[in-house]
């Protein structure tokens, strides 16, 4: 089966805050998203709510017909935003709160304890897990230790190399992910992918489950038209 193709909506968010108002809609984008063939959505409540607001995700509770991924830092609000929404999957990210985009993994031995008891309590409301990670083989040793269902490579140090070497820049990624099949960690992969480097990525990576893809797919729409950007980065996905 092809990768899963999860649209991350923050970026539409960010553009309706700018104005204020309801223009753009995320929860009609979102329809549309899934309507023009988008196999989830995906989105990250910031603590001071600068695009994605803790509403907005009430109500896409209440619309996702595909899968519903809620990222983010996982303090006590989140939580109990989650716990409340209980959406198909949560996806924990280490951003402090000032943090402009995520940019690094979680370090899953320092943090062990505190992710443990944290996928404890969202599974027991049947609620898939998955860890943002590095490459760092012991660090997605610690998330099957942890007892998540998953793991999220972030990718942005495979797009960067990928321009000037992309062999060299994704064989961290390929033996990430034979180490995650080997624990039975299922992979989701996610930040900087576009339609440049989406291909050979998912090429490349074995057992890839999804990509959740914002920024990149929001701008090219811009260009494209939101429906025929949707099809252009799932046809990057059918390999």
């Amino acid at each position: 089966m092809p990768t899963r193709l999860s649209v991350n909506v923050n970026k539409i968010a960010t553009l309706r805050n700018a104005r204020g108002g309801n223009n753009p809609n995320v929860v009609q984008i979102s329809k549309d998203i899934e309507k023009f063939g988008g196999q989830g959505i995906t989105v990250h409540p910031r603590p001071d709510e600068r695009h994605i607001t803790y509403q907005d995700v009430l109500d896409l509770s209440e619309t996702v017909t595909t899968e519903f991924n809620i990222e983010g830092y996982p303090d006590k609000r989140f939580m109990d935003l989650v716990l409340k929404v209980k959406p198909t999957q949560a996806t924990l990210v280490p951003d402090p709160p000032g943090v402009l985009t995520s940019n690094a993994g979680w370090n899953t031995i320092k943090n062990h304890d505190f992710l443990k008891e944290v996928i404890q309590e969202l599974k027991a409301s049947n609620i898939r897990t998955s860890i943002f990670v590095d490459t760092d083989l012991a660090h997605i040793e610690g998330a099957a230790t942890v007892g998540s269902n998953r793991i999220e490579l972030y990718t942005e140090p495979y797009a960067c190399g990928f321009k000037t070497n992309k062999e060299g820049a994704v064989k961290p990624f390929v033996l990430a992910a034979t180490q995650a099949n080997k624990l039975k960690l299922a992979i989701n992969a996610g930040h900087d992918l576009d339609l440049e480097n989406l291909r050979f990525f998912a090429k490349n990576i074995p057992y890839l489950e999804e990509v959740s893809i914002g920024h990149a797919l929001i701008s090219d729409a811009l260009y494209y038209g939101l429906e025929n950007t949707v099809q252009m980065y799932l046809q990057q996905l059918d390999i």
